[in-house]
């Protein structure tokens, strides 16, 4: 196999920068490929649509917009919440991110944006969300 085809096995190495610089994954700094199987869904389509057609060795670098990616920041997903609903000794350091329960009972995670004595103000967005995302991807190995 030369070019990776849909149902492919692939091992990739890759880095995963914001428009800032910003590094938010990084595949060798984890010393862990990515290994997945082409068209299973279990990536960003375009971050497929990439990969489709690498041959053995090739890098290739592209940007996934924040609409194809996880999304614009829809600001209904940020809201405040009694700072009494955590528990006592609970670390409200901004940035954290937080597992709770919605009302129907669902498991949610939320990023702490700030607090105050009686509230804690939770973004519920993608913490990648309203971010481009440009990738460094290297294919190691086709299967």
């Amino acid at each position: 196999m030369n070019k990776v085809e849909n149902g492919n096995s692939v091992k990739i190495h890759y880095k995963g920068t914001l428009d800032d610089g910003t590094i938010f994954d990084d595949s060798r700094g984890r010393e862990q490929t990515l290994d997945f199987k082409m068209g299973e869904g279990n990536l960003l389509p375009e971050f497929e649509e990439a990969v489709m057609g690498m041959s053995l060795g090739e890098t290739k670098s592209f940007k996934i917009t924040s609409a194809a990616a996880y999304g614009e920041i829809i600001e209904e997903a940020i809201i405040k919440v009694p700072k009494d609903s955590f528990p006592e000794e609970f670390d409200f350091t901004s940035g954290n991110m937080v597992m709770g329960k919605n009302a129907t009972g669902q498991q949610v995670q939320a990023t702490i944006l700030s607090h105050d004595d009686e509230t804690v103000i939770l973004d519920h967005n993608h913490p990648l969300a309203g971010q481009d995302l440009n990738f460094e991807v290297e294919l190691l190995e086709i299967l």
